[in-house]
């Protein structure tokens, strides 16, 4: 089978991805919204019990394109918004 290419959009639903596949899929998601400009963007990681949200966040922290990350107001902490660095 061939790789299916995805566009990069401004959200990422992570409930079709399995909990251990998270970091990477985050990693490779931010890596290419970046490089292909986008300033802003959204993970979905829904509201359970608060598990994915802070393995997330706590990745978020030291990830070297996030500038700053914030709960999305919207989703009653369903989803969290990343604001990229700038540049390359």
């Amino acid at each position: 089978m061939r790789p299916v290419r995805i566009p990069i959009e401004s959200a990422l639903d992570l409930h079709a991805f399995k909990p251990r596949d998270l970091r990477s899929v985050v990693d490779e998601y931010l890596r290419a919204a970046h490089g292909a400009g986008l300033r802003e963007v959204r993970l979905i990681h829904g509201r359970g019990k608060g598990v994915q949200r802070g393995m997330i966040q706590a990745m978020l922290e030291k990830h070297p394109l996030v500038e700053e990350f914030w709960d999305a107001p919207e989703s009653h902490l369903g989803a969290t918004v990343i604001k990229l660095v700038l540049g390359s």
